[in-house]
C-alpha cells in the first residue's frame, strides 16, 4: 500500500505533468539508430521475448504496456546508469483466476510481481560486441524466472544479437549447458516457487537446460520504423498459463516511433498476434518552462545609501532570490542575513540571485556578505560571499573567477553571528496537503485507492518546543471493497502493519498523528531531537535522536531510540496492550565510486522486536527525480515473514518544481511495496533529523 502526499497549493499543478519538456540522452560509443533502442514484451531493451545486450541512454525511463493472448503485461523500466537497467513489471494471466475462491476474490484473473536486472559487462568497440548479462524475475513467484548472458554488434543499418538462456529463456534446451560440463549440479534447475515468493533463489542461477536464443533489428530508411526478427530458447511447455501451442520459434514484429511513444506489432510462436505501447522520457532532461525573475544587473557605478527603507531589502530577496528573510545585521566590513530559500533547488542559482541583491542594496563598504540559511528553527547553513570578487565575476571582469568561485559553504558560526536577533517564531501555524493512498493487486480489485486532505495544525512554544497535529480527511475511495481485513496467514510475529486494512478504513475522519517535539543543534555538527504522542497511524510513544552530520559531508552517522505502543484502530485515541522498544544506528553514505548515490544503513531493533538491517539504496538524476529501493534483513526467517519472505519497496521521489511554472521547492514521494508484512517494520516517525537538516549536504534538493 502507497502514500503519494502533495502540498494543497500544488495539487492542480501536478495535473500538468505531461508538459514536462523531455529531451534525448547522449547516446553509447556505438552509433545508436535515430529512433533509438526499444522495449521487449516484458520490458527492457531488447527485441520481442528476447532481450539484448543494448542498453537505453543514462535516466531513460520507459513505461510500457504489451499484450497477446495468454498474458497482458505493465512495466515500467530505468536506466539507472549507463551499466545497469532495472524493471518492475506486473503480468495479468488471463486464462487463470486470483483464486479459487469466489468470496475471495471474484473473477479477478491471476496477477504477478516481477523484477528484472541487467548489467553491461563490456562496451561494444570497432571489432568487439558489446556483452550484457542479466537476471528476469529474482525475487518473485518465478514465472518468468531466467538468467541470460547476451551479445549484441552493429553493422550500418543492422544491429545483430545472440544470447544464451537460462530459466524461462531456456526451456528448449537447444544446446548443453555449458555450466553442467563443469559440475553436475548444473544440470538440474530446482523448483522454481516455494509458495511464498520474494526470496531470491540463488541455487536457481544458471541451472537445468540451456538454450541459444537471437535475432536482427534493421532500421529502415523511414527513420520511425524498425523491424524485428528473432529467434527465441522458450519452448512454451512449462508457462504459468498452462503447455502453449508454439508452431515456431521464430518472432517478426515492427516498432513505429511517434514523439515519445513506441508502437510496436508483432507474430510470436507462429500463431499468436501482439502489440505494444511505450511511453519514454528521460530523468535526466525532463524539465519545466519557468517564469521567474530576470537577474539583477550589477551597474559599473553602484548609487547605494545607508538602507532606510526597512522593507525594500526583504522584499526584493523574496521576490527575485526566494529567501524569506527573517532578520539582518551589519558589522564594519560584513552583511549577515538570516532566513530560508522557499523556491529555487538549485543553490548556485539561490545564492547568485542574493548575492546580486545584495551587492546593490548594501552599503559599499560591505566586503562580505553571510547568508545563513534556516531549516525550520535551525541555522543549518551559512555561505560566505566576498563582495569585490561575486560583483567582478557577475560583470565578467576577470575571466579567472566564475561566480562559484566567489563563495564558500560551512556551518554557522555560532561564536561571530549574531542569532540573539533573530526573532522569536513562537505562535500558531497550519497547513495542508493532498494525499493519495493506492494499493495494487488485491483479491477485491487489482487497483484500489484512497484520496483526501492531510490538514496539520500547531502551536511553537518556543523557537525549539513545538505542539504538532495532523487530521486525515477522506474524500475519495474505493476501499469499501475490501471484504477482508487481516489476512489468514499465520506467524508468530506481533500484527504491528498487517492491520492496514482496518487503519485505513476505520473512519472518514481520524487523527494522524499529535505529539510534543523539541529539536536544537546541541554541539558543533551535531543536532538532536526527542518527541513523544501519537506518532503515527498505528504507534504511539515517545523517542529521541541525535544526528551528526558536518556541511557537505559524503558521510552523516546518527542513532534514534523509540519506546511504543500500538494505537487501536477500534478508537483512535486508545491503545493495545503491545509494546516494544524500537530504534536503529543510522548511517547515510554518498559513495564518490556511485555518482548522485545515497546508501542508507538502518541497523537495530524493528517494530516486531526483530533485529537487522535495512538498506536503502537512491539515485538522484540530474533533474532532481529520486529512484530508489529499500529491502530489510533481519533475524526473521521466510518462513515466519511470510509471503514476500521478506520486506521491501521502491519509491519515486518527485520536485514539485518540475510541475509549477514558478520556482518552488518540496516533492511528493510515490512509493510502491509489493508485499507489507510484519518483520523489517520501522516506526514512521513525524520528523526525522536527516530530513531537517537536508541543506546541510543535500541529495534530495
Amino acid at each position: 500500500m502507497t502514500v503519494f502526499r502533495i502540498p494543497f497549493s500544488l495539487s492542480l499543478i501536478t495535473l500538468a505533468v505531461a508538459s514536462c519538456a523531455v529531451h534525448a540522452a547522449e547516446g553509447s560509443r556505438w552509433q545508436q539508430s535515430p529512433a533509438g533502442v526499444s522495449q521487449m514484451a516484458h520490458g527492457g531493451v531488447g527485441l520481442i521475448q528476447t532481450p539484448t545486450a543494448r542498453m537505453a541512454p543514462a535516466g531513460n525511463l520507459s513505461m510500457n504496456y504489451s499484450d497477446n493472448e495468454e498474458y497482458r503485461l505493465w512495466s515500467v523500466s530505468i536506466q539507472l546508469f549507463d551499466w545497469m537497467e532495472s524493471t518492475v513489471r506486473y503480468t495479468d494471466v488471463r486464462n487463470r483466476l486470483y483464486s479459487d475462491d469466489p468470496n475471495f476474490s471474484g473473477d479477478q484473473t491471476y496477477k504477478d510481481k516481477g523484477i528484472d536486472v541487467k548489467f553491461r559487462l563490456l562496451q561494444e568497440s570497432t571489432y568487439l560486441p558489446q556483452v550484457s548479462l542479466g537476471i528476469r524475475d529474482f525475487g518473485g513467484t518465478g514465472l518468468f524466472e531466467s538468467e541470460f548472458v547476451t551479445l549484441s554488434k552493429k553493422w550500418q543499418n543492422f544491429d545483430f544479437h545472440l544470447g544464451i538462456g537460462w530459466g524461462y529463456l531456456g526451456n528448449s534446451g537447444n544446446i548443453t549447458n555449458p555450466f553442467c560440463e563443469l559440475k553436475d549440479s548444473f544440470c538440474q534447475r530446482p523448483e522454481g516457487y516455494n509458495g511464498r515468493g520474494g526470496k531470491i533463489d540463488y541455487d536457481q542461477f544458471f541451472k537445468g537446460p540451456a538454450s541459444l536464443f537471437g535475432g536482427i533489428e534493421y532500421q529502415t530508411p523511414w527513420q520511425p520504423l524498425r523491424l524485428k526478427l528473432e529467434y527465441e530458447g522458450n519452448d512454451y511447455q512449462q508457462d504459468f498459463a498452462g503447455a502453449l501451442a508454439q508452431d515456431s520459434s521464430w518472432n517478426f514484429g515492427a516498432v513505429y516511433q511517434w514523439g515519445n511513444f513506441d508502437f510496436d506489432l508483432n507474430y510470436q510462436r507462429g500463431n499468436t498476434l501482439g502489440f505494444g505501447v511505450h511511453y519514454k522520457m528521460n530523468l535526466h532532461t525532463v524539465s519545466q518552462y519557468k517564469v521567474k525573475p530576470a537577474l539583477r544587473t550589477i551597474p559599473e557605478q553602484i548609487t547605494r545609501t545607508e538602507i532606510t527603507d526597512r522593507d525594500a531589502l526583504p522584499k526584493a530577496l523574496l521576490h527575485e532570490a526566494g529567501f524569506a528573510l527573517q532578520t539582518a545585521h551589519m558589522t564594519d566590513d560584513e552583511f549577515v542575513i538570516y532566513g530560508q530559500q522557499l523556491a529555487y533547488r538549485d543553490h548556485d542559482e539561490a545564492i547568485e540571485r542574493i548575492g546580486r541583491v545584495l551587492a546593490t542594496e548594501v552599503p559599499a563598504h560591505i566586503k562580505r556578505y553571510r547568508v545563513v540559511n534556516y531549516g525550520g528553527n535551525l541555522p543549518l547553513v551559512e555561505t560566505v560571499i566576498e563582495a569585490e570578487q561575486f560583483i567582478a565575476a557577475t560583470r565578467y571582469d576577470s575571466l579567472q573567477h566564475e561566480v562559484k568561485s566567489t563563495y564558500i559553504r560551512q556551518a554557522p558560526e555560532q561564536q561571530t553571528l549574531d542569532y540573539s536577533s533573530a526573532p522569536s517564531q513562537t505562535g500558531f501555524f497550519a497547513g495542508s496537503e493532498l494525499f493519495w493512498i493506492q494499493t495494487f493487486g488485491n483479491p477485491e480489485a487489482f487497483y484500489m485507492y484512497q484520496a483526501g486532505v492531510f490538514a496539520n495544525a500547531g502551536y511553537r512554544l518556543t523557537n525549539n518546543l513545538v505542539l504538532n497535529g495532523t487530521a486525515k480527511v477522506t474524500l475519495l475511495e474505493n476501499f469499501d471493497k475490501f471484504n477482508y481485513t487481516v489476512d489468514a496467514q499465520q506467524t508468530p510475529l506481533p500484527r504491528v502493519r498487517t492491520y492496514m486494512r482496518e487503519y485505513v478504513t476505520g473512519s472518514t475522519l481520524s487523527m494522524e498523528n499529535l505529539y510534543l517535539q523539541w529539536q536544537d543543534q546541541v554541539l558543533p555538527d551535531v543536532y538532536a531531537q526527542a518527541y513523544g504522542g501519537y506518532l503515527e497511524t498505528m504507534f504511539g510513544g515517545v523517542g529521541g535522536e541525535v544526528l551528526y552530520r558536518p556541511v557537505d559531508s559524503n558521510l552523516a552517522i546518527g542513532f534514534d531510540v523509540n519506546y511504543v505502543r500500538q494505537r487501536s484502530y477500534e478508537n483512535e485515541f486508545d491503545f493495545f496492550d503491545y509494546k516494544t522498544f524500537t530504534g536503529h544506528v543510522n548511517i547515510y553514505w554518498k559513495p564518490e565510486f556511485l555518482p548522485d548515490t545515497q546508501l542508507t544503513f538502518n541497523i537495530g531493533q524493528f517494530l516486531a522486536k526483530d533485529k537487522g538491517v535495512n538498506v536503502d539504496f537512491a539515485k538522484r538524476f540530474d533533474s532532481g527525480i529520486v529512484v530508489g529501493a529499500y529491502a530489510a534483513f533481519t533475524n526473521v526467517s521466510s518462513e515466519e515473514y511470510g509471503e514476500g519472505s521478506f520486506t521491501k519497496g521502491f519509491y519515486l521521489s518527485i520536485p514539485f518544481d518540475l510541475f509549477s511554472l514558478r520556482p518552488s521547492k518540496g516533492r511528493g514521494r510515490l512509493p510502491w511495496v509489493p508485499i507489507a508484512r510484519d518483520g523489517g517494520q520501522p516506526l514512521n516517525r513525524p520528523s526525522t533529523l536527516i530530513d531537517a537538516t537536508e541543506q546541510r549536504s543535500p541529495f534530495y534538493d
